[in-house]
């Protein structure tokens, strides 16, 4: 069983890190170290929201249930990424 407190402070922690890294990528002018900043904010504000998802008192399909009707921005945008990774995987051009 997963512990959605510790799982949310982890998630806390990756936001907050990345955001730093972020802002000094910014003050630098480095684009690099900007998007791979932003890019560990949005995992750990994703890993924030997933960890409702694993209360012990709600099945796994009532959880995402209740996940998609309370988010549909976040749950909109993950599929849309998942969609499109899964596109490129399968629908690669071959030279």
């Amino acid at each position: 069983m997963v512990d959605s407190i510790s799982t949310k402070a982890e998630g806390l922690l990756d936001e907050a890190s990345g955001r730093v890294k972020d802002a000094v990528g910014g003050l630098r002018g480095d684009l690099g170290q900007q998007i791979g900043g932003k890019a560990e904010a949005f995992k750990g504000h994703a890993k924030q929201e997933f960890a409702d998802l694993y209360d012990a008192n709600e099945s796994k399909l009532e959880a995402a249930t209740s996940f998609i009707q309370d988010r549909p921005v976040i749950s909109l945008l993950i599929v849309s990424i998942v969609g499109l990774v899964i596109g490129r995987l399968l629908f690669r051009k071959r030279a």
